[in-house]
């Protein structure tokens, strides 16, 4: 059940609103998706990892998918909803709920603590919850980095589609470009594997990727852009340019803890969604400064997001 059309383009990976005492803030979800949009993204992925989707309760997800099936559409963009986690009648509860609001799609990592021991355990894992919205295209999020689980996934295109009938591909959070070569190579026309490491979206690109769901797309949609096109029209050397733009991006954000330096330059941005939540750490008013500063010299302004007043 291939998405159409598939995640050929930037999908944002986006981040969870919360107050600054950290509870949920709904209602920012609605300016969110007009900043996205307005910085020309289509596609958006909810309640996934840049989302701190472990950090979130069923009922705060729910609310999330409640707000963005209302803004989503209103802004002109897709929803796909990530729904696993360790609980999978949870993970089936979401994915009931997301089908409801209509969401183009919907995806889900491995449990973390209790793993599926075998590929087999995975893909019977994955048809439990997809079967729960049996509608619904379903992607499957590999982040072995993360949650600990590693499998070919050229097996698990090959063996899956017999179990799970929904399933549109999987989301490819794994920098093993061999495997990736495999799986699309398994994939052909039948099934979508958008790519998901955004500092390596050039060797994804000379691999054969066509897509990518990332977080920094949030705030540089347009670096990411100029890469792609620079690849395509076969000026390597600028294409090699702007990823090394990208990683050095990614460092310094990463140099304070990624997630919650990456929210806090999105405040910045004028878009303030609070802060990352515990265990996840928040950078220091000076460390934000020292980073915006290293980012200017980056050339950030160039291809930053820019708020919708900013486009009038």
């Amino acid at each position: 059940m291939i998405l159409d059309p598939p995640l050929h383009e930037l999908v944002v990976a986006t981040h969870s609103p919360f107050h600054a005492d950290g509870s949920l803030a709904p209602e920012l979800v609605a300016p969110q998706a007009a900043f996205l949009a307005a910085n020309g993204i289509r596609t958006v992925f909810i309640t996934g990892s840049t989302g701190e989707s472990h950090s979130l309760t069923r009922d705060e997800k729910i609310a999330l998918y409640r707000e963005w099936s209302v803004a989503g559409p209103a802004a002109g963009l897709r929803i796909i909803a990530h729904v696993g986690g360790n609980c999978i009648e949870d993970a089936r509860s979401l994915a009931r709920a997301a089908e409801s609001h209509g969401f183009a799609a919907i995806s889900a990592l491995a449990p973390s603590y209790y793993k599926p021991g075998s590929l087999s355990l995975l893909i019977d894992t994955c048809a439990t919850i997809a079967a729960a919205a049996p509608h619904t295209p379903f992607y499957y999020y590999d982040i072995p980095v993360l949650t600990g689980v590693s499998f070919p996934m050229e097996r698990f295109l090959a063996e899956a589609p017999a179990r799970i009938p929904s399933l549109a591909g999987i989301k490819f959070t794994n920098p093993d470009l061999v495997s990736y070569r495999r799986s699309l190579q398994v994939a052909g026309k039948h099934h979508d594997v958008p790519w998901g490491v955004d500092e390596m979206l050039l060797a994804a690109l000379a691999t054969g990727a066509r897509g990518g769901v990332g977080s920094t797309y949030n705030w540089a949609p347009q670096l990411y852009r100029d890469l792609i096109a620079a690849f395509h029209a076969g000026d390597h050397a600028e294409a090699r340019r702007l990823q090394n733009l990208s990683i050095a991006m990614i460092d310094a954000i990463a140099a304070t803890g990624f997630l919650g330096t990456a929210k806090a330059l999105m405040a910045r941005l004028g878009l303030d969604l609070g802060p990352a939540r515990l265990p996840l750490g928040n950078p220091s008013r000076a460390q934000v400064d020292a980073l915006m500063t290293r980012l200017d010299e980056l050339g950030f302004q160039d291809w930053a997001a820019r708020t919708p007043a900013l486009h009038a």
